[in-house]
Formats: C-alpha cells, sequence, structure tokens
C-alpha cells in the first residue's frame, strides 16, 4: 500500500474539489481502487503505488480549475488512466500522420443550432475532435456509447452553424442484425427509417425539429442508406459515415469516391460489432489497414474509458472482452 498527500489552500477549495456529496471523490475512487479522505488541512490518497500516483495527479489538477464539471473530471481521469489511448501509430491500424497534438483534453466547445456548446467529456473524444478539425478524412473506431456519431453529428452542425459547410450528408449501410428489412411494414421510405433512426436523434438534439424537417425536404441535410450514395458527388458537404463495420470492402471504396472539393468526410464505427455475413471482410477494418500511411486521414480509437452513457455500459462492455 501507498500513501499520498497534498495541502489545500482553503476550505472552498476543499468543497469544489470533493463535489456535492463527496461525488468527485466517490468517483476517483471508485475508477482508480483508492480511498480519498481529509484530515488536518490536507488531502490524503491511499491504494497501490501507481493508483495513487494517478489519482494523486488527477486531484491537483482538478484543484486548480475554478469550477469544476462532471465533464471536466471525466476527461481528467480519461487523460490520466489512458495517457496514451491508441490510435494507430502502435496498432495494427497506424497511420503515418503525427497524433501528437491530439493528446489534450481542452477542445474549443462546438457550437450548434439550439445554442448549447458540446465538448469532448474524455480524453479520446478530445483527439476525435481535434483530429476532424485537423484532417479532411477522419476514421474513428470504438465500443458503444463513446460516442462516435454524436460527435460526428455535433462537429457537422457546428460547421454548417459556421458557413464551412452547406450541406450534411449522414450514411448508413442497412444491414439487418437479426431481423429481415422485408418484414417490416410500409414502403421503402418506412423500412429503412429504423436504420436512421440513431442520426436524426442525434440532429434533433442539436437542431429544433421544424429545422431539421425543412433542411430534409430542401435536402439540405440528407439521411440516406449507404446505397443511395453511389453515382454522387458532394461538394461544399460534410459527410459522415456511421456503423462503417458493416460496410464491405467495395462499399467504403464506393463511400469514400463520392467526396468533393471543399468536403469532409467522418467514418466510424466498431470492430466488435459486425454484423455481415461470415468470412465477409468489414470495409472499415479494410480501409483502417490500406489507408494508414495517407497524409491527411486520421485515424483514432475510442476504448472503454470513453464510453459516456450510463456507467454501467462500461462494465457491460468490458465484461464482454474479457477472455473466457
Amino acid at each position: 500500500m501507498s500513501e499520498s498527500t497534498f495541502t489545500l489552500p482553503n476550505n472552498e477549495s476543499l468543497l469544489s474539489l470533493f463535489g456535492a456529496c463527496d461525488k468527485y471523490v466517490r468517483r476517483i475512487e471508485e475508477a482508480l481502487s483508492v480511498r480519498i479522505w481529509f484530515e488536518q488541512g490536507q488531502v490524503h490518497i491511499s491504494g497501490s503505488e501507481a493508483q495513487v500516483q494517478q489519482a494523486t495527479s488527477v486531484l491537483k489538477s482538478m484543484s486548480v480549475k475554478p469550477e469544476l464539471t462532471d465533464d471536466d473530471v471525466s476527461c481528467l481521469l480519461s487523460a490520466k488512466q489512458n495517457p496514451q489511448t491508441e490510435l494507430a501509430e502502435s496498432s495494427s491500424f497506424d497511420t503515418s500522420e503525427d497524433q501528437s497534438d491530439f493528446n489534450t483534453p481542452d477542445v474549443k466547445p462546438l457550437e450548434v443550432f439550439t445554442g448549447r456548446r458540446i465538448r469532448p467529456r474524455t480524453a479520446g473524444q478530445a483527439r476525435f475532435l481535434k483530429a476532424m478539425q485537423k484532417h479532411e478524412i477522419t476514421f474513428c473506431y470504438g465500443p458503444a456509447g463513446t460516442g462516435k456519431t454524436y460527435l460526428a453529428v455535433a462537429m457537422a452542425v457546428a460547421a454548417m452553424k459556421a458557413g464551412s459547410a452547406e450541406r450534411i450528408m449522414l450514411v448508413r449501410p442497412a444491414v439487418e442484425a437479426g431481423e429481415s428489412l422485408g418484414y417490416l411494414p410500409g414502403d421503402l421510405r418506412a423500412k429503412i427509417n429504423p436504420y436512421l433512426r440513431p442520426l436524426f436523434d442525434a440532429l434533433h438534439g442539436m437542431m429544433d425539429p421544424m429545422t431539421v424537417r425543412r433542411l430534409t425536404d430542401e435536402d439540405i441535410i440528407e439521411v440516406i442508406p449507404l446505397a443511395y450514395m453511389r453515382g454522387r458527388t458532394f461538394n461544399d458537404a460534410y459527410i459522415i459515415l456511421d456503423e462503417a463495420q458493416n460496410t464491405t470492402i467495395s462499399q467504403m471504396k464506393m463511400f469514400l469516391t463520392r467526396m468533393g472539393e471543399n468536403s469532409r468526410m467522418v467514418v466510424s464505427g466498431d470492430i466488435s460489432q459486425i454484423d455481415l455475413p461470415p468470412k465477409t471482410t468489414s470495409g472499415l477494418i479494410d480501409a483502417l489497414r490500406r489507408l494508414r500511411k495517407i497524409k491527411g486521414i486520421a485515424m483514432v480509437e475510442l476504448g472503454t474509458a470513453d464510453i459516456v452513457r450510463h456507467h454501467l455500459v462500461q462494465k457491460i462492455v468490458d465484461a464482454y472482452e474479457e477472455k473466457s
């Protein structure tokens, strides 16, 4: 067991650091398996040496922030737990692009039409936003709940609000996961709607429903199945391919070659949840390997530490990833 201490300047700093009902401290204790308490003017941390060092670093970073939020704590914890969240450079999906400037949680918030300011909640998400800001094509892969779709849509909406994108294209492959598309009721539009619903859900959090309807009616925003991309070229657009793990190699090539002048692309997916037929290579996995040395293309991997849904989601993902 190891123990570390540091001194706070005053009791007001203690209240801010520990949070209401000690919620920040409890979160750090659970995440890092340490014990934290305040005694005789000092903050004490005990546990294994490595975990105590991480917790002390997180608490010291928190102590210099004038106003702490839940997002600040999440971001600091993620940064300390995963200081080198794998981008391509150390994996089989490497890119030759220098990724060092992605390793900061301090990214300017995205301003969307509802007036909300959306910012990353983990260090991995911060790298993802930084990559999208810097590169014309960004690949992002990681488990469910890491904010891949939400942040990509937020970047597209912010680009439209800022005037740097005239159109938004939101694309998904209509791949069945245990149920047949043909058995769904309604016409073609009704049949494909369930596959595209998550993209609409993200949009509605950043624009009022009437604006979304007007822009989709005018084809300024298109939410379409991947098959409808063939033969088209998109200029001055922000183009997002979601659930890209369910594309074939030829579909991925077709999608990437739709890019026109002054456009940007984001490709996201979870390579642990592929619904393609057996022995079919995922277009996302193939692209991560094939395009890894092309400058101007960023590849960002998110991990379980970047999951921002209910806290049980991270534990569920970890349980399924454990080797039996």
